[in-house]
């Protein structure tokens, strides 16, 4: 006998960034055919009752087996990082095709494709780096690449071997206005972070913890009224990624103010770490080393306020996999490094959507839409990716993740399904945890387990963002 869907999910309580309703979901060929009540049989079907249903995640800024100058390596390559996403709700992933200086932007991508290839579990897209805004980049690669899909690029005011100067990121900043692209940046003053660095080695204060004092917020406030003011003089919308604290806060607020088109992202290491996570025992503060660096708990409060009120129109992981205890991680070429030389990052992906579950919705700060918006379909939109991805409606991808939201977990790394060796956030107790998750109608991940299949994401070209 045949049905109507391939799968139906029973009894569903969805909610999407605007809406909440009560449903049964029809799916077929990997998409949301029917919401509707008491929908016809499916070849399978999933009782959703008692639970929450939302969204997948689209996780839109994540490092994934990046090359790495310095005898570096991720730990996570396309495979170990995707099915950690997958365990922790999220169904999508943007990482990063990065262009080394000297080095072309198509070979960038090319070299991308062939790491993601047969491996990756969910659905994934590519933004861009842009380290050499050199004439051939700016004239021919960087529209051509954005005609692909390719529609928005990360660009960087510090690191030596990614920053760009004030001249190339009003020039990159034009290219993305002709071709209605999407400039991320990462805002803060080099010259302050190399100056500052300078001082505290020669000082002697080389231990992990004073990596926070080598980026205060002065530098990340400076870089961001920088940023903002390119934005104003080539009239073209940015988003400042992972802002960690209230300064640069205060100038996003103060270019809203003026009806600038500034968008604003925030990570969970703002609001669930602080500097003195970097002060740890030994060398155990290196695991909490990124950039820019956790503040304190009044910074962890505005972070939340901007959550709250509308300042951030996105959260990701900033996923960047480093393990703890490896020669090419935080104890590069096998010794403890000064805090400058330590692998920059933290993991996240898996932990992303829980942390800010139980932080956010279940601790009464956002209501579910706003989280659903923050996590899924703000990003979707953002990036070009919507209505494909980001929500729960006829047409869309059926990327739906089931929540238990009265499921208590005591976060720990043997848990998790990354290939780092520590969780920045171990013994953090969380209340919500996704039980199910669904990659186009396929289930990926069920009651803390990967069940999903290497190479079964597909790749997607991302249309023109929508903000």
């Amino acid at each position: 006998m045949s049905t109507a869907f391939d799968l139906v999910i029973r009894n569903a309580d969805v909610a999407t960034a605007s809406d909440r309703f009560q449903c049964d979901i029809g799916i077929r060929d990997g998409k949301i055919e029917a919401l509707g009540k008491q929908l016809p049989a499916g070849a399978e079907e999933i009782d959703a009752s008692g639970l929450l249903v939302l969204p997948g995640g689209v996780d839109a800024h994540c490092h994934l087996d990046q090359p790495m100058p310095d005898g570096m390596r991720m730990a996570d390559d396309f495979f170990s990082g995707t099915r950690s996403a997958a365990c922790g709700g999220t169904t999508t992933v943007i990482p990063f095709a990065a262009q080394a200086k000297g080095g072309s932007l198509n070979a960038a991508v090319e070299d991308y494709h062939a790491r993601a290839a047969g491996k990756a579990v969910i659905d994934y897209a590519f933004h861009l780096i842009v380290a050499d805004p050199t004439p051939q980049v700016l004239q021919e690669e960087l529209p051509n690449l954005i005609r692909q899909g390719y529609t928005s690029f990360k660009i960087y005011m510090t690191y030596d071997d990614l920053k760009l100067n004030d001249r190339e990121i009003l020039e990159v900043l034009s290219v993305a206005r002709e071709h209605k692209a999407l400039v991320m940046i990462h805002a803060e003053n080099s010259d302050c972070i190399g100056w500052l660095t300078d001082r505290l080695s020669q000082a002697g204060q080389t231990a992990p913890k004073y990596h926070a004092l080598s980026r205060p917020m002065a530098v990340e406030r400076e870089a961001t009224h920088r940023a903002i003011t390119f934005s104003e003089l080539v009239d073209v919308p940015i988003l400042i990624v992972h802002v960690s604290g209230r300064e640069a806060i205060e100038q996003i607020r103060w270019a809203h103010g003026r009806g600038l088109r500034i968008y604003a992202e925030t990570c969970p290491q703002y609001l669930f770490l602080t500097e003195h996570d970097l002060g740890g025992e030994g060398y155990h503060g290196a695991k909490c080393v990124c950039s820019p660096p956790p503040r304190d708990h009044e910074n962890q409060k505005a972070v939340w306020d901007g959550l709250t009120n509308g300042v951030f129109s996105i959260f990701s992981s900033d996923h960047a996999p480093f393990r703890y205890d490896d020669a090419q991680g935080k104890k590069l070429g096998g010794k403890e490094q000064p805090f400058q030389y330590i692998p920059n990052g933290i993991p996240g992906l898996e932990t992303r959507l829980p942390l800010l579950f139980s932080g956010g919705v279940m601790a009464g700060r956002l209501d579910v839409h706003q989280f659903v918006a923050l996590t899924s379909t703000n990003p979707a939109k953002m990036y070009g990716l919507y209505p494909r991805k980001g929500s729960i409606m006829i047409g869309a991808d059926a990327d739906i993740v089931l929540w238990d939201t009265k499921c208590k977990v005591v976060i720990n790394n043997a848990l998790l399904h990354h290939e780092v060796d520590y969780t920045p956030y171990e013994g953090t107790t969380v209340q919500g945890w996704p039980v199910l998750t669904l990659s186009r109608g396929k289930v990926v991940s069920k009651d803390q387990s990967f069940v999903g299949t290497a190479g079964s994401g597909q790749f997607l070209p991302c249309g023109t963002p929508s903000i």
